[in-house]
């Protein structure tokens, strides 16, 4: 027997069905089904007659009554097994994606997602090609919601053999071509969803390329369009993310395409528009793989970066800031960036002017590059890694723990932030825990809740307490009443407030 709620919404549905305008019907609906536990909906599902309410969205009368609609049926769908859904209402999923109203393309699209994560009704998908090229005719809707739906939900599509069989190896690769030639836009999100397709496995990858359309992005992304380039290398980036990926880029000579092409930059006019997203494919590879040997092998990349981090571009700065951050976030990055020696030094100095001069946005971009730069992880500080951070915070500035201090001083959330990650970084490392408590003030100003007026800011500075108290070498060196009162705020948490007692004095005004 179904529940009380259940049954008021049977109910409910039954009358939707009869009547012409039934928006009050709807509308308690609506509600009906909010108030019903998933378990409850999950176990009468396919007793809710929904035929009514299909029926009412296909014929779409307003507004109103579409958005109730979609909003009921999306919580019944949701529960309902992907298998019975697409053999009860395959017909109406398929007329939802001719539906001119784009919530109920994206309802109907997030359902085929669904339905083809499931083992069972992913065949039942597959033997309806009609659908599937319909959702892939949304790729090019207007709306670019409805197009990211569709991307999402044919590469799950792409997640099983049979389901890249279809989409790339027959008829549907031919109306993904046809889609492609509609516009640049629609081409880069057919791009966009074959890269995502390739980033899962080899066999994914081998798929698409035997399809032709990693070639003709590969094309794009070397060809003498640099406005196509900017957008190519981004999405070849993606791909770089994945080790088959990378060995893919690899052995087809790409990288070194990318490399000789930042080379001949210097004589490109026009290389401003695509050097940046040449410059992070490197920033991105060196991470995923090993700083040493990218910057080893292909020493264009290095040699643009910091040419670009010495420039007067800010655009090419602020690049080169966001790489060499990138480039520094691991310990072997590091020692690839202390090799630089003197040149790299020159180049701190002029991140730290930076931080302190340059534009709000661009500023925190130094700060978040500083913090990248100068952490050091507690199993890896040894004598001479220590010595090197050292030596780099002492070249940000002639007294750059007052440098940071002042600019965490400053009334704008995001520099106040970004300043107070700069001290986390480093706050677990000796030396600067003794420039820290030599300073006159700082302790207090770290342990003072007063001065942080929000949310990120209190746990901003939450995380510098954290980092300063967990510290095997914060005791010895703040001595034992600082550290007390560090691990008193730890105790505490972000966001507490001192209770203030208001006792009243006899005789007092």
């Amino acid at each position: 027997m179904a529940a009380p709620g259940a049954q008021a919404a049977m109910e409910l549905l039954g009358r939707i069905s009869r009547l012409d305008q039934p928006f009050e019907e709807l509308r308690a609906l609506r509600v009906a089904l909010q108030a019903l536990p998933p378990a409850a909906l999950r176990e009468q599902g396919p007793n809710f007659p929904l035929a009514g309410l299909f029926a009412l969205m296909a014929r779409g009368d307003s507004n109103e009554q579409i958005s109730l609609c979609v909003s009921i049926l999306e919580r019944f769908l949701q529960v309902m097994d992907p298998l019975y859904i697409i053999q009860n209402f395959g017909e109406e999923l398929q007329k939802g994606l001719f539906h001119p109203d784009d919530s109920v393309k994206i309802l109907t699209i997030s359902q085929v997602g669904r339905i083809v994560e499931d083992s069972d009704a992913v065949r039942e998908i597959l033997n309806t090609p009609e659908l599937l090229r319909q959702v892939i005719y949304c790729i090019a809707a207007e709306k670019i919601a409805v197009a990211k739906e569709a991307i999402k939900s044919l590469s799950r599509v792409a997640e099983t053999p049979e389901g890249l069989e279809a989409l790339l190896a027959g008829n549907l690769l031919v109306d993904l071509k046809n889609i492609m030639a509609k516009s640049d836009i629609i081409r880069y999100r057919v791009y966009e969803l074959v890269i995502d397709i390739s980033s899962v496995s080899v066999d994914s990858l081998n798929y698409c390329v035997n399809s032709g359309l990693i070639t003709e992005l590969i094309g794009e992304l070397t060809g003498n369009d640099v406005l196509l380039r900017a957008t190519c290398v981004e999405m070849v980036t993606s791909l770089a993310h994945s080790h088959h990926g990378r060995q893919y880029l690899a052995q087809q000579g790409i990288i070194d395409q990318i490399s000789n092409i930042i080379i001949g930059a210097d004589s490109d006019p026009f290389s401003d528009f695509y050097l940046p997203g040449f410059v992070k494919f490197f920033g991105n590879l060196a991470i995923v793989d090993s700083p040493q040997q990218i910057c080893e092998r292909y020493p264009a990349f290095v040699e643009k970066v910091f040419g670009m981090a010495e420039g007067h571009d800010p655009t090419l700065f602020g690049v080169a800031v966001d790489t060499l951050a990138i480039l520094g976030s691991n310990v072997e990055g590091k020692l690839v960036l202390q090799k630089m020696g003197s040149r790299f030094q020159r180049v701190l100095n002029r991140i730290g002017h930076q931080a302190k001069n340059a534009p709000t946005e661009l500023r925190v971009r130094c700060l978040d590059a500083i913090s990248s730069l100068l952490y050091l992880p507690p199993d890896q500080q040894t004598e001479d890694l220590l010595g090197m951070t050292e030596s780099w915070f002492s070249h940000l500035s002639s007294q750059p723990l007052e440098l940071f201090r002042s600019i965490s001083t400053q009334p704008f959330p995001d520099l106040h932030c970004g300043a107070l990650r700069v001290f986390t970084a480093i706050a677990n490392q000796p030396w600067a825990q003794k420039m820290m408590v030599v300073s006159p003030g700082f302790v207090e100003y770290v342990v003072d809740r007063s001065v942080e007026p929000d949310k990120a800011s209190k746990e901003a500075k939450y995380e510098l307490v954290k980092a300063l108290a967990n510290s095997k070498t914060i005791a010895a060196i703040f001595g034992n009443q600082h550290y007390l009162r560090l691990r008193a705020y730890l105790r505490e948490g972000p966001y507490y407030v001192k209770a203030v007692s208001t006792t009243a004095v006899e005789g007092a005004e």
